[in-house]
């Protein structure tokens, strides 16, 4: 499995910078060569299904979410409030888009090699949805001693005056615009695993939404009140559903948003790659041997994670880490085994997490330093080394002073290429030096190349071999050596 790359869309609001353009079809394809150009393989865009229109009044203007708003967009008007993409009234392509125009567009991606990711969303839909209607059996019922208990987490369905849940994650409050899939009824796992088969037809790939809550264990834990526990279902939804789709489309990708350490579970149940939220909190937190600890799981593992420092649910990378912090972090994630995830907005360098429910962002000035350090660490990375070779941590030794702890260091290699990075991960001024393998027969200097900075470093073969490769650094800065 190579090593790839995926753009994330918020597809609502980032068609609207292309004047004139109605559909995704339209929009220029040179925008997509370029980042075809750019060492990308997958496409996601975020937010294209119908959702209810009818439920932004009702629950988009909470006092929470308002300030998320005021922060996010100074002059946002209420026609800029356009409801969550997470709570789908069903899987059928929002107004602004169509099935015809989307397979137009798939194909089009198609042919200049990239693939087309969708948002799949288990654990919900929303709480207006036509299946509440048509199908109440797969959905969660309460009662009305539960409803009197806890209103904010049951609601009542006037239509059809029965009492259903709102989805929810166990650690937080209820998301008051959806109702809750029941994962241990048989006939709502084969409806969902359907509408699983429906989207294969329309993309190459999904981003599953939540992954981890339809779980037999953790399904049961958030709802365990409302549970038969003899009703457990033997088997996992994923096993079953991922084992439908990929029999007929095998190379069919499934990608799992999923957190609390269930990322080798979800693996094993044949997710093609988890998220690895893990490994950016601890960049976030500056952990430096968390990181390096992190780095040490079985190479497939790695191979396996969405490696990412943004996406639509995280702050911003510029305002999270601060400019420079997240240029290194960047060029750790970029620089490792695994799914590379970018969010559009990242290369620029924007500042402010837009919230899901707005379809209008505010207009910020680009930072030509960002830009410019993407555009060459997306050069260097595309590169079939860091896509197909050879991976591996090294070690950074102690030279002159302690700050070698500061430094991370591995190597990619393929045939006779060498790829060498060092990454001062720290806001203090770092030496270390590092042993690595290389040819060095019939070798007195070797030549290092930086590819960040086109400098060139003549050393003493000897002297590496003997002592290692001697390295010094600025705060938060890196090298990405080639060998000439």
């Amino acid at each position: 499995m190579p090593n790839q790359k995926l753009f994330e869309i918020n597809t609502r609001v980032w068609i609207k910078k292309f004047p004139g353009v109605c559909s995704l079809s339209e929009v220029p394809i040179d925008y997509f060569i370029n980042l075809k150009e750019r060492g990308f393989d997958y496409i996601w865009l975020m937010g294209i299904w119908k959702t209810s229109s009818e439920l932004i009044e009702k629950c988009c203007y909470t006092p929470d979410l308002i300030m998320s708003y005021d922060k996010s967009l100074k002059d946002w008007k209420k026609e800029d409030v356009i409801g969550s993409p997470y709570a789908i009234d069903e899987y059928k392509l929002d107004e602004r888009f169509g099935k015809e125009d989307l397979l137009a567009f798939k194909k089009q991606l198609n042919k200049i090699g990239l693939k087309l990711i969708l948002d799949f969303v288990p654990n919900h839909f929303s709480a207006a949805t036509k299946y509440l209607i048509e199908y109440p059996e797969i959905f969660l019922q309460g009662d009305e001693n539960i409803l009197r208990n806890n209103s904010f987490t049951f609601f009542k369905h006037e239509q059809l005056d029965k009492v259903y849940a709102h989805g929810r994650d166990p650690f937080f409050p209820a998301w008051t615009d959806t109702v809750q899939v029941n994962y241990f009824n048989e006939e709502a796992r084969t409806f969902m695993t359907n509408i699983l088969l429906g989207i294969m037809k329309l993309c190459d790939g999904v981003r599953c939404d939540m992954a981890m809550l339809p779980l037999n264990n953790v399904f049961h834990n958030t709802w365990l009140g409302l549970l038969n526990k003899d009703n457990k279902p033997e088997k996992e939804f994923w096993e079953i559903a991922i084992k439908e789709v990929k029999k007929i489309n095998p190379h069919f990708v499934f990608i799992a948003e999923t957190y609390w350490d269930l990322e080798w579970e979800m693996q094993q149940l044949n997710f093609d790659f988890t998220y690895d939220k893990r490994l950016t909190d601890r960049l976030e937190e500056g952990h430096i041997e968390g990181i390096k600890s992190h780095l040490t799981a079985e190479i497939n593992f790695q191979m396996r994670s969405v490696r990412f420092i943004e996406n639509h649910d995280e702050q911003r990378a510029v305002s999270k880490f601060g400019k420079f912090r997240s240029l290194a972090a960047a060029t750790v994630i970029s620089t490792i085994p695994g799914l590379k995830l970018y969010y559009d907005g990242q290369f620029e360098g924007r500042k402010i997490k837009l919230p899901v429910q707005l379809g209008k962002e505010s207009i910020e000035k680009i930072s030509g330093t960002v830009s410019r350090y993407y555009e060459r660490i997306l050069d260097i990375t595309k590169h079939e080394i860091f896509r197909d070779g050879n991976w591996s941590m090294l070690n950074a030794i102690q030279a002159v002073d302690d700050t070698s702890e500061n430094m991370l260091c591995w190597i990619w290699s393929l045939k006779d290429d060498i790829r060498l990075i060092v990454i001062n991960y720290s806001n203090a001024n770092s030496r270390c030096r590092i042993m690595f393998n290389f040819n060095a027969i019939g070798k007195r200097t070797i030549i290092l190349k930086d590819l960040l900075t086109n400098e060139l470093y003549e050393r003493n073969v000897k002297e590496i071999v003997d002592l290692g490769l001697y390295v010094e650094l600025k705060p938060y800065t890196s090298h990405i050596f080639q060998l000439i």
